[in-house]
């Protein structure tokens, strides 16, 4: 009862987002109580084991999203992202097929210090600008973003491996070596990938446009003549970048660094409290939608898994399975990971499924390695198109973009992408 209660209520909430029938916090809070309802646990037992212990996990992030979003809206109305745009798009002289493939490198750049969060708060405000000025798609910018922050995840402390190793009782170290060549493979799928997005999208903004936006020299000479710098701009760059600098040392929690950041910001900038509340009350829309979201999402994962149900589901999915598929079980979560993604949390997948998977295969004679790598290769890609990704869920509500409609856009391609990058890693001995 467990697994038919916990997979009737992720599909409902999969299907309300895909559909957009209600809002995400409506499908979060709603379906998950309804469901623990009908399990028989009462009032209490909801409450203190699902909401307290579901919203306390996910307090820190909500916080920090809040002040996450004020932050980079401030950073915004200083005009400090502008010139970092304006270099991108003469870099690439408004090249559609060069900033998709430019998103690439710039998401693997920003993703090696394994935070999503941290990638889509750099790449997300400084990106979008660009895209929306060039007409391109926003939602082809997080598909970019996605698959390749998912790709450059597989590092030691990205967090996958880490789970993997800890099921296993490896060394994440020794288990990360024979990944290198497979993340090269990846990022370089990737990259490809861009190049006929990036065709496909200049040939939609043709045909949209009748023309694309930029126009050689003329468009370079024109950004070159009107730019200018804002008003203490320089000193916004600085607390910008001690900013970051903050965030990627580690030398303070990030909610914390973003609520003495956006402070500090708000000081700067705005000089009596009135204009200060005026900059936070036009930016409130974002970070309270963002909290709220998070709060539901976290009542939503505390429900599934104090209540029993992620385990329930990993066990059950596994049990009916035929003799002759378990040799090849690895290879066959594997090839399902991005959908299995729609579904499982990411614990749930590492630490409910794989141990599962695991044992299976090894009675098979499969080296845990193998299956380790199989499993988390197959769904890493789609790490960040599933609405179990609290980072996801910021990144979109920076550029104000749905859930359904990026998990619409990137899903088919982002799966596609993690089978060339599975039967790549088959290739080359790895699985």
């Amino acid at each position: 009862m467990l697994t038919i209660v916990g997979l009737a209520i992720i599909f409902i909430i999969v299907a309300l987002l895909l559909s957009e029938k209600v809002s995400p916090v409506i499908a979060l809070v709603l379906v998950p109580f309804v469901g623990a309802l009908c399990l028989g646990f009462d009032l209490d037992t909801i409450v203190k084991e699902f909401y307290l212990k579901g919203t306390s996990s996910v307090v820190q992030i909500a916080i920090m999203f809040v002040f996450a979003i004020l932050f980079f809206g401030i950073m915004s109305d200083a005009g400090i992202f502008k010139p970092v745009i304006d270099k991108l798009i003469l870099l690439t002289r408004g090249n559609v097929v060069a900033v998709a493939v430019g998103t690439v490198f710039i998401s693997v750049v920003a993703q090696l210090d394994g935070a999503g969060a941290t990638t889509f708060l750099l790449v997300v405000p400084a990106l979008l600008p660009l895209y929306q000025r060039l007409k391109m798609s926003p939602y082809l910018l997080f598909l970019l973003l996605a698959a390749s922050a998912g790709i450059t995840n597989m590092l030691p402390w990205g967090g996958p491996l880490g789970r993997v190793a800890t099921v296993l009782n490896m060394d994440v170290e020794v288990l990360y070596r024979p990944l290198i060549l497979v993340q090269v493979i990846g990022i370089g799928l990737t990259a490809l990938l861009a190049v006929a997005l990036g065709i496909r999208e200049k040939r939609r903004i043709i045909a949209e446009h009748g023309a694309l936006v930029t126009d050689g020299n003329n468009f370079v000479h024109a950004l070159e003549a009107g730019h200018q710098k804002p008003a203490l701009f320089k000193t916004n760059v600085v607390l910008f970048l001690i900013t970051m600098v903050v965030l990627f040392g580690g030398f303070m929690p990030p909610a914390f660094a973003f609520m003495v950041a956006t402070s500090i910001a708000l000081l700067v900038n705005y000089r009596t409290p009135k204009e200060q509340m005026a900059c936070i009350s036009s930016h409130a829309g974002g970070a309270i939608m963002m909290a709220t979201v998070i709060l539901a999402a976290g009542l939503f994962l505390g429900t599934l898994k104090n209540a029993g149900m992620l385990d329930s589901i990993s066990k059950d999915l596994v049990a009916f399975l035929p003799d002759f598929v378990k040799p090849n079980l690895h290879l066959i979560i594997g090839f399902l990971g991005q959908p299995l993604e729609l579904v499982f949390s990411t614990d749930a997948y590492y630490f409910g499924l794989f141990p599962i998977v695991n044992e299976i295969t090894m009675a098979s004679g499969v080296p845990p390695a193998q299956s380790g790598y199989a499993v988390m290769i197959g769904s890493i890609v789609g790490t960040f198109v599933t609405p179990f990704s609290p980072a996801l869920w910021m990144g979109l509500g920076l550029a104000n973009l749905s859930m359904g409609k990026h998990i619409r856009y990137s899903f088919m391609w982002v799966w596609l992408l993690s089978l060339a990058l599975l039967l790549a890693t088959w290739a080359i001995g790895v699985i």
